[in-house]
């Protein structure tokens, strides 16, 4: 006869497999604290579409100093707290622009700080050299609450570089 003992011993050691009530309860919080703090930031496509503005802005400066000097044609970049226009000087009468306007994303209406406002005319006087106003214009692209990224025009040379 075999021994029930020994059978109902090796039986009472196997266990279920699965999740405790505690353990999908905490499951639970830490995908909901997930959803409350990370999340929103991941998704804040603000901060993208200003890095985009200022990529933009940055390049669309250089090549209008370029395009100055190749047709020796004076163009004046004038920076608002809305973006930055681009016009020959003198402004033909046809209204020509030597580019489209950089203007700030929908979502953040004023980008540039309020100091950032001024003007830079590459190829000054067909002289090969920018003027810029104020001498040397710093751009400060902001959030509306912190400067994200900061750009300098330097007089004479209209090189913009990004400051660390």
């Amino acid at each position: 006869m075999p021994d029930r003992s020994r059978f109902c011993f090796v039986h009472s050691v196997v266990r279920h497999s699965g999740f405790t009530l505690v353990e999908l309860i905490m499951v639970i919080v830490l995908v909901g604290v997930l959803a409350v703090a990370a999340v929103p930031r991941m998704f804040d496509l603000s901060m993208w579409r200003l890095r985009a503005f200022a990529d933009d802005m940055q390049s669309t400066t250089a090549a209008m100093q370029r395009r100055a000097l190749a047709q020796r044609r004076p163009i004046r970049a004038s920076f608002s707290t809305t973006g930055v226009t681009y016009d020959f000087v003198p402004v033909p009468a046809s209204g020509a622009r030597p580019a489209p306007p950089v203007s700030c994303p929908q979502a953040v209406p004023v980008c540039l700080a309020d100091a950032s406002v001024g003007s830079v005319t590459f190829n000054a006087l067909n002289a090969g050299h920018a003027v810029a106003l104020p001498a040397p214009l710093r751009l400060d692209v902001t959030d509306g609450t912190t400067v994200l990224y900061r750009f300098q025009l330097e007089n004479d040379t209209g090189l913009m570089w990004r400051m660390p």
